[in-house]
């Protein structure tokens, strides 16, 4: 148990208490009379009160340091839990942003990939088709082959000639179908020779037509939009006077300036006015 310490100002305090018993108890004996000599003087008096005010005080002040320490730790714990959810709420916003972009990202490569897959099927399908249609050429070539023969050979025979139209007719049936994929003939005949579409399989001497011309086609070509799947096999022309070059094309007419008005432009310009 620990022993109350009274400090400096309480055992002033306390001591003029004491005199004033010791006064009293000697004032109170018998034979004396009068007042009694122990009672407190005005200075007295006052030097106790301030004593009592002191310890007041100074009681005061160690309950508000207790409590200021108090609530210095209460702040600091408070902060030490703003600080740590100051640090989740920063972790959480990285780890949203961080799902974002890899969200992003992923999105971006399934485009890319969903555009890639359908050009790679719309390629296949493109390849597809033109396998069957390089496969089906030659069943063209050898009906024009043997349309031609006939009509040369066949001479006044009515059944001939009767079968033959009907293979005219299947001929040009199928190439209704293949020309609607975008199958188209290339027949260069008395067109300038193009490499890039035409196959040279001999030379022939016309002094009468221009150098570099094709002068028959052996087999015709055929392009699938804008690609040429088979080229024309082609005899050219040579002796004859060179190509000129092409012209160049005439170029636009400029508009004309700010201050004129086209015939289109009049007619407009009435037509609304008379409609107000």
């Amino acid at each position: 148990m620990k022993v109350p310490i009274e400090s400096d100002d309480q055992k002033a305090a306390a001591a003029p208490a004491e005199g004033v018993q010791d006064t009293a108890g000697a004032s109170q004996a018998p034979g004396q009379g009068g007042q009694a000599e122990g009672d407190m003087t005005p200075e007295e008096e006052a030097a106790r009160v301030e004593a009592a005010k002191r310890a007041g005080e100074q009681a005061a002040e160690e309950d508000f340091q207790a409590d200021a320490q108090r609530i210095r730790a209460e702040r600091d714990e408070l902060q030490r839990k703003l600080d740590g959810v100051a640090d989740q709420v920063d972790a959480a916003k990285r780890q949203a942003a961080d799902s974002a972009n890899r969200l992003a990202r992923l999105q971006a490569d399934w485009e890319n990939y969903r555009r890639r897959t359908a050009q790679e099927r719309l390629a296949e399908k493109e390849r597809a088709a033109e396998k069957l249609v390089v496969s089906l050429l030659p069943v063209l070539d050898d009906m024009e082959r043997a349309s031609e023969h006939a009509h040369a050979t066949g001479g006044d025979d009515d059944q001939l000639l009767q079968f033959v139209e009907g293979v005219d007719a299947i001929h040009d049936k199928m190439y209704g179908v293949l020309n609607k994929e975008g199958v188209e003939v290339i027949d260069p005949t008395g067109q300038a020779f193009d490499p890039n579409l035409h196959q040279a399989i001999g030379r022939v001497e016309n002094a009468e037509v221009y150098d570099e011309t094709v002068a028959q086609v052996y087999q015709k070509g055929y392009r699938m939009g804008d690609k040429v799947i088979r080229s024309a096999m082609v005899m050219v022309s040579y002796g004859g006077p060179k190509r000129p070059a092409p012209e160049p094309e005439p170029e636009a007419p400029e508009a004309e300036g700010d201050g004129g008005t086209t015939d289109a432009q009049a007619q407009d310009t009435g037509s609304s006015e008379a409609e107000k």
